[in-house]
C-alpha cells in the first residue's frame, strides 16, 4: 500500500505526532525532532507534501537524536535509513507492478500513478539500483528492473 497525504497525515496523528506548516529557512522542506513534523508553507502540491511528509515521518521510524550535521556519517546513514522508509511506504514494489498492469508507461506517467513526484520517483529507483542492483524480484511472478524501468512477468 502506498499513502498520499491525507492517508499520511492520518498516519502520523495515530502515532501521537502533531504536522506544523509554517515558513522553513534554508533549503529544508521539511524536519522531525520530538514528536513534532515542520513542513514549509512554500511546498505548493499535495504530491510534494506528501514526499516530504514520508520521509519525515521516515526521521520518526528510524532515526535517534540531532542528525541535522551531514558531516557526520553517522547522521548521513540515519537520513538513508529515513528516505529508504519514505521510498518503501511511497513507492512498494507491488504498487510498480500493479502500474504495469494497468498499462503505465513513462516515468511522469508512473509518478502521477503513485502520487509522488518525479524528483522522489528517480530517487527511490537510483536507491532501489543501489540496494538490489539492476532488478528485484517482486513476488513469485514479476521482476522489477530498474534501468530501464519496467516490470517483466515470470510465466510457471
Amino acid at each position: 500500500m502506498s499513502y498520499n497525504y491525507e492517508a499520511l497525515s492520518s498516519k502520523a496523528h495515530t502515532s501521537g505526532i502533531d504536522i506544523i506548516e509554517k515558513y522553513l529557512r534554508g533549503r529544508n522542506k521539511g524536519l522531525y525532532g520530538d514528536g513534532v513534523i515542520l513542513l514549509d508553507k512554500r511546498i505548493s502540491t499535495f504530491i510534494e507534501k506528501a514526499c516530504i511528509l514520508a520521509e519525515e515521518l521516515g526521521h520518526h521510524h528510524t532515526s535517534t537524536g540531532n542528525i541535522l550535521d551531514q558531516q557526520d556519517v553517522r547522521n548521513r546513514k540515519q537520513e538513508l535509513q529515513a528516505r529508504q522508509w519514505a521510498y518503501k511506504c511511497m513507492i512498494p514494489l507491488d504498487r510498480i507492478v500493479q502500474a504495469h498492469h494497468t498499462r503505465i508507461s513513462g516515468r511522469y506517467d508512473l509518478a502521477e500513478y503513485l502520487g509522488v513526484t518525479e524528483e522522489f520517483l528517480q530517487a527511490a529507483i537510483d536507491r532501489f539500483t543501489e540496494k538490489y542492483g539492476l532488478s528485484v524480484r517482486a513476488d513469485d511472478h514479476h521482476i522489477v528492473l530498474f534501468n530501464p524501468l519496467g516490470v517483466i512477468e515470470i510465466m510457471q
